[in-house]
């Protein structure tokens, strides 16, 4: 990346500058969050609780893949928050605004989804409540490092 890139954007539009730098970094480093949070609230879940959560319990506190695919989509999810993020920074007023309603919608839909499901309720709950923590992590995180990569011209 050149000097040029972690330089704020926005010219004399009057919008705020994207340092596009800060931006992204931020999000490869809530990506790493996400990924850490699902794994560490799998492992409380299955090894600690005994909740099997997104997999039967005979694979173990590690689980088996459904593990490495939860741990992907939360870092995956947190990329595209930030991509999300990005976008409506450069095109939207009030883009925090826009943000958090989407990601608390995106949340909701995720938190809900295990409840549509005939597993056990230990199990909806314990996968809800971990789709949750990440659904506030993501858009908590990726929020505060777009309000300090954003900057008024």
């Amino acid at each position: 990346m050149s000097e040029r890139d972690a330089r704020p954007t926005g010219g004399g539009s009057g919008r705020p500058g994207i340092n596009v730098r800060q931006l992204w970094t931020g999000g490869a480093a809530t990506a790493l969050v996400a990924l850490l949070i699902a794994l560490v609230g799998l492992v409380i879940a299955r090894g600690v609780l005994h909740i099997p959560v997104l997999g039967p319990s005979r694979y173990g506190t590690l689980g088996d893949v459904s593990t490495v695919w939860m741990c992907l989509f939360a870092a995956v999810a947190a990329l595209l928050a930030t991509g999300l993020m990005h976008l409506l920074l450069l095109s939207t007023p009030r883009p925090t605004t826009f943000f958090g309603w989407i990601v608390a919608l995106a949340t909701t839909a995720v938190a809900v989804r295990p409840f549509t499901t005939t597993a056990a309720l230990e199990t909806q709950l314990a996968t809800c409540v971990l789709n949750v923590l990440l659904g506030i992590a993501i858009g908590t995180l990726v929020g505060g490092v777009a309000a300090s990569a954003a900057r008024r011209p």
